[in-house]
């Protein structure tokens, strides 16, 4: 007699599982649904407010794989976290599905960030035979708009401005195809059913890109509406448009930036490496800041003075078209006047740009979110941020504790917002400097969209400690209670939560200008730091401030206070008003110490006769460090105790610059022993801290480190001596990411510190 062999049955089981990270609008759930599909469970997955969940069902085996699958999913996808909770037993499910978004729970999604036109998309944009063969508004769940479209959370085409384009039925079939590139792509459009392009101000076209090339080709200037608002566009080999748009914006030397077609344009004007390359092409498609080539061909006044250029490549369907089309290089710079934000909507291009461009190409797709581009500088072989916006933005960053939702108004200049909720932070995008009208109301809008986006239901509001900056009124005006933070502080605490650290550190807080609780100009600081608070331990000697925001402008103010206090004759400085302003320093009328190392970089720059006034924030050192290079032999710059203080003097290197100045040095040299004096005196400033504090890390954050020759000088220094070096990529190190640092302190005040404000 033969007995059949039993097979038992595979055990069914059932897993719910929640996805948190960039999992939303990059084509996640249709991921989820392939591999689901492909390991042959049933079930479903769904956007939430604050993720993805995935309620699944059957071997336990490939349960186990699915939750590694998700774990593991491919770019643009960026997952932080999968949890499993407590979902009882199999239901019996037939089938895998995607469901509708659920909206309640917790709010702090990860907000999908704009991404650039991918490979796909492109062959297709390009194929005449296509339906979607120059569409400008081409997508895929893989590419296109995300931030800027974005209008509530989670993200579902009915809460996005695609939800004024109802899908055709052949975009409709795409969009229910697991198969399709399409699948749950919420921006899903073609020329049937979505935005449209059109040209205006030289009458309607039927060809809009080709209009666009004729008033371009005869030297014109256009506006371009694209995903996060409006470009003025120009060739970038045309002296005469250059210089009209300088105009229009009355932006006197201020660089601008360069779009090309392809890395392959790109290397033929400018210096670029795999890890260039690599920023360029990214899904971001940032501003790469590029040395130029010497026969780059592009017009010298697009970057006056600057030895670099930026660098960016086509982000959406319509930039692509316009490049190719045009057939060189083009300006590509915000539609705005000099520190505007950029305009956004078709009557802000007419209102603010129409009577300027020759043209504007419009369209009818909503942008729910101002983005400008961002902007990458490669810094000790790494992308690093100096203005965090378009396909970046907005967060977030674990702040690594749990506190009360707090609102963190930001700098005045290049500011940016940030909210926090629960234990992440969310920095917005660039808004832009707060000093004018249109700045403070897309400021409150920002700070609108984010805190409804995310569900902050902020305690309080955090602030820089200057009482006469904009922010500060701002954030007086806002019900809430006012947390002040310290400019210098919150720069070290933004460094500190990038690099997912609380501290303590020594900090290295280096800029133009930030108010000290003491009431003189900080900027040249030393900070013994961490969330909680910090020691001034370090600083670089004070001079006079001459004048408050016209010694900013005027750097040759600051070659005379420099001057004085090195005991030399401050009459070398050849300029209206020198004797004034000597008389201010010897009384101390309208004068304020500052030990800002921004201040010495003018200083320099005006004794060098590098520049004397400036036109645009940081031009004197951004022309200062163009001129410098490596293995120089560094100016004196001593580090010594005074009083309770670790002084880095400047005398020595004022006379010894002075020397060379007189003797004749070439203008590099100059350049070039003093950003290797910086770092020099920063190094051994930090080794003596070590000594008195036993601290071993050294965080690098404020505008000075945005300049690469310091930044690269102090690293290889710091590290040599065996220091770990903690610097900023995904936030900007100056004024961009102060209210990131803004948050994370208040953040740490109201949870941790007993009686606050709350």
């Amino acid at each position: 007699m033969t007995v059949a062999a039993v097979v038992p049955t595979p055990t069914r089981a059932r897993r719910v599982l929640e996805v948190r990270g960039a999992v939303q609008g990059v084509g996640f759930r249709p991921y989820v649904y392939r591999t689901a599909v492909g390991l042959g469970l049933a079930g479903g997955v769904w956007n939430g407010a604050g993720g993805v969940t995935v309620d699944a069902e059957g071997d336990p085996a490939s349960l186990d794989r699915l939750r590694d699958a998700l774990a593991a999913a491919p770019p643009p996808a960026r997952v932080e976290s999968v949890e499993e909770t407590a979902g009882g037993g199999p239901l019996g499910a037939l089938g895998f599905s995607i469901r509708a978004s659920r909206r309640e729970g917790d709010r702090a999604a990860r907000l999908p960030a704009d991404l650039a036109t991918c490979d796909a998309c492109l062959l297709e944009l390009l194929d005449a035979g296509d339906r979607r063969h120059r569409y400008p508004f081409i997508a895929c769940a893989a590419c296109g708009p995300r931030y800027t479209v974005v209008v509530d959370m989670p993200y579902d085409r009915a809460r996005t401005t695609f939800d004024a384009f109802p899908p055709c039925p052949a975009c409709r079939a795409e969009y229910e195809d697991p198969a399709s590139r399409r699948f749950h792509a919420q921006a899903i459009a073609c020329p049937a059913c979505g935005p449209r392009l059109w040209a205006e101000e030289r009458g309607e076209s039927s060809d809009p890109i080709a209009a666009a090339v004729s008033v371009l080709r005869g030297g014109g200037l256009i506006g371009v509406r694209g995903l996060g608002g409006v470009h003025i566009a120009c060739d970038a080999r045309h002296a005469g448009a250059v210089a009209r748009v300088r105009q229009a914006k009355q932006r006197a030397d201020k660089p601008f930036a360069v779009m090309f077609a392809d890395a392959a344009e790109v290397a033929r004007a400018c210096m670029v490496d795999g890890v260039v390359r690599q920023a360029l092409e990214g899904p971001e498609r940032p501003i790469v800041l590029l040395t130029r080539s010497p026969a780059s061909g592009l017009d010298a006044g697009i970057a006056p003075g600057l030895a670099e250029i930026g660098a960016f490549l086509p982000g959406t369907g319509l930039h692509h078209l316009l490049l190719r089309a045009f057939g060189g290089p083009l300006v590509m710079t915000s539609g705005n006047l000099s520190d505007e934000p950029i305009a956004v909507t078709n009557d802000e291009a007419r209102r603010r740009l129409g009577g300027w461009c020759d043209l504007l190409l419009l369209n009818d797709r909503g942008i729910a979110g101002r983005a400008d581009d961002s902007v990458v500088r490669i810094i000790a072989g790494t992308p690093r941020l100096q203005r965090r916006a378009k396909g970046y933005a907005a967060g977030p960053f674990p702040l690594g504790f749990r506190a009360p939702d707090v609102l963190a108004v930001g700098a005045d200049l290049k500011n940016t917002l940030c909210v926090t909720r629960g234990s992440d932070a969310f920095l917005s995008p660039h808004v832009g400097d707060l000093e004018g009208l249109e700045a403070q109301r897309a400021w409150e809008g920002t700070r609108a969209r984010m805190q409804g986006l995310f569900g902050a239901r902020p305690a309080a509001v955090a602030h820089d400690l200057h009482p006469g900056y904009h922010g500060t009124e701002i954030a007086h005006r806002i019900p809430l209670p006012a947390i002040a933070v310290q400019h210098h502080h919150a720069h070290v605490a933004s460094c500190l939560i990038e690099n997912g650290r609380l501290g303590p550190v020594i900090g290295v807080a280096w800029d133009g200008t930030g108010h000290g609780p003491d009431g003189t100009v900080w900027g040249g600081e030393i900070l013994a730091a961490d969330l909680a608070g910090f020691t001034r331990v370090g600083r670089l000697r004070p001079v006079a401030l001459a004048g408050g925001d016209a010694a900013v402008r005027e750097g040759w103010r600051m070659a005379v206070a420099h001057l004085m206090d090195a005991g030399l004759d401050p009459a070398r400085v050849e300029a209206h008003g020198r004797r004034t302003v000597v008389r201010m320093i010897e009384t101390g009328t309208g004068t304020v110490p500052t030990s800002s190392m921004g201040r010495l970089f003018d200083a320099v720059a005006s004794l060098a006769g590098v520049r004397h006034v400036s036109s645009y924030e940081g031009q004197a050192a951004l022309e200062l460090e163009a001129l410098a290079a490596h293995g120089a032999e560094p100016y004196p710059l001593p580090v010594a105790r005074a009083g309770s203080l670790l002084e880095m003097d400047a005398r020595p290197l004022v006379r010894a610059l002075v020397a060379d100045v007189d003797g004749g040095v070439a203008v590099e040299t100059i350049a070039s022993r003093f950003h290797a004096a910086l770092g020099a005196a920063l190094a051994a400033a930090c080794r003596a801290v070590r000594e008195e504090t036993a601290l071993e890390t050294v965080a690098l954050t404020g505008g000075c480190f945005a300049n690469r020759r310091l930044t690269e000088i102090a690293v290889a220094a710091l590290e040599g001596d065996g220091f770990e070096v903690l610097l900023h990529a995904r936030v900007p190190p100056g004024d961009g990411g102060l209210a990131l640092g803004q948050a994370a302190v208040a953040a740490w005040r109201l949870a941790h510190v007993p009686g606050h404000t709350r």
